[in-house]
């Protein structure tokens, strides 16, 4: 059996993306901040926090749902 994930475009974001899922598991907070490091600045806060105007930007939004992906597919993996 194979198994497809799809994961959203841009236009999906919200302002409060993946906070919740970075405040239940580990995996997905390790991967918020691997981001936030990688991009030399804090986009979760601006994913969690806003302003939606700022989100909406594409140098945010890609990144961001990016993030939001890769933080569903760690914890996903970690639940076998």
């Amino acid at each position: 059996m194979s198994i497809a994930f799809t994961f959203p475009g841009q236009g999906s974001q919200a302002v409060g993306m993946g906070k919740v899922l970075a405040d239940t598991y580990p995996e997905a907070r390790a991967v918020f901040e691997e981001v936030d490091d990688a991009l030399g600045q804090k986009l979760s806060d601006v994913m969690w926090n806003g302003p939606e105007a700022d989100l909406t930007l594409t140098a945010n939004a890609q990144p961001a749902l990016m993030a939001v992906s890769l933080a569903t597919m760690r914890v996903l993996e970690s639940k076998g």
